[in-house]
């Protein structure tokens, strides 16, 4: 918990004064995604290029 609140802390402290409270939303969104990406990385859920490629292709084909 302590390294959360570090965290916030930190991130106010990078943060202009006149930030808004959706700018905060925002930012916090952004860290946690990419924490998660991290752990994701991690703990080996990833996929490889040609992975995405032949997943998305029904998406990406016209």
């Amino acid at each position: 918990m302590q390294k959360t609140k570090q965290e916030v802390s930190d991130l106010l402290n990078r943060l202009p004064d006149n930030c808004t409270l959706e700018d905060i939303q925002y930012h916090l969104y952004v860290l946690q995604k990419i924490e998660q990406g991290l752990k994701d990385i991690e703990e080996g859920r990833i996929y490889t290029q040609e992975e995405v490629e032949k997943k998305m292709s029904k998406w990406l084909e016209r």
